[in-house]
C-alpha cells in the first residue's frame, strides 16, 4: 500500500511576494483613494459624514479616521496614538518568535502569516503617514503629527436581517481577520493530526 503524498510545504517568501505585497499594494491605493476623494472630517471629528453608496442599503463607502483599534476603541483618547504604534511592533516581535518556534502549523498557517503582516503594516503605514497629511497639522512638529496618526476606515457594511451597521473598516484589517481564522482552523487541523493513530 502506498503511502500518502506528503504535501509541499510553501516558502514564506513566495507568500510575501504574491499575497502579502499584492494586498498591502491594494490596501494603500485604497486608502489614499478615499483620502484623496472624499473631505477631511474638521479636528476632533472622526468622519465628515459623507457616504456613497455602493449597493444601496447595504455597502457604502467613507473616510473615518479611526486613532484606536477595532470597532474604534480608544478613538480620541489621548494614550491610543502613542500605544498603537507600539502594538504593531510587539506583534511583528511575537510573529518573528512565532516563525522561528514553528508555532504557524503548516502552509495555511504561513499564509496567515502573510496576511498578518499585510494588516500590520498595512495600518502601521497610515498611523505613520496619515496625520501628516492632515491639512491643519502642516508645519506642526512631527511628534503632534504622529499623534493626529490615524488608520483609514472605508468600508462601511449595514447587515439587513436586523438593520445592524458594522463599524467601517480596510483592507488590512480583513486581512488580520481572515489571518485569526486561518491560524485558528491550521492549529486545531495540527492538534487533530497529533491525535491521531499512527
Amino acid at each position: 500500500m502506498e503511502a500518502s503524498p506528503v504535501s509541499k510545504e510553501w516558502q514564506l517568501k513566495w507568500i510575501l511576494l504574491g499575497l502579502t505585497l499584492p494586498l498591502y499594494i491594494l490596501d494603500q491605493w485604497s486608502k489614499f483613494w478615499v483620502v484623496a476623494n472624499f473631505p477631511e472630517p474638521d479636528p476632533g471629528k472622526f468622519s465628515a459624514g459623507v457616504e456613497r453608496p455602493v449597493i444601496e442599503g447595504f455597502f457604502n463607502l467613507v473616510r473615518v479616521h479611526n486613532q484606536g483599534v477595532a470597532f474604534g476603541f480608544g478613538n480620541g483618547s489621548d494614550w491610543a496614538p502613542v500605544v498603537f504604534l507600539a502594538v504593531p511592533i510587539i506583534a511583528l516581535v511575537l510573529i518573528t518568535l512565532g516563525l522561528k518556534n514553528n508555532f504557524f502549523f503548516g502552509n495555511w498557517g504561513k499564509v496567515a502569516v502573510g496576511l498578518l503582516l499585510c494588516g500590520i503594516f498595512g495600518n502601521l503605514t497610515d498611523r505613520l503617514i496619515q496625520g501628516s497629511r492632515l491639512s491643519y497639522m502642516e508645519g506642526a512638529p512631527l511628534w503632534d503629527r504622529l499623534k493626529a496618526g490615524y488608520v483609514v476606515d472605508f468600508l462601511d457594511f449595514t447587515i439587513p436581517l436586523v438593520n445592524y451597521r458594522w463599524p467601517s473598516f480596510n483592507v488590512a484589517d480583513s486581512c488580520i481577520c481572515v489571518a485569526a481564522a486561518l491560524l485558528f482552523f491550521s492549529g486545531l487541523k495540527a492538534d487533530l493530526q497529533k491525535k491521531e493513530p499512527s
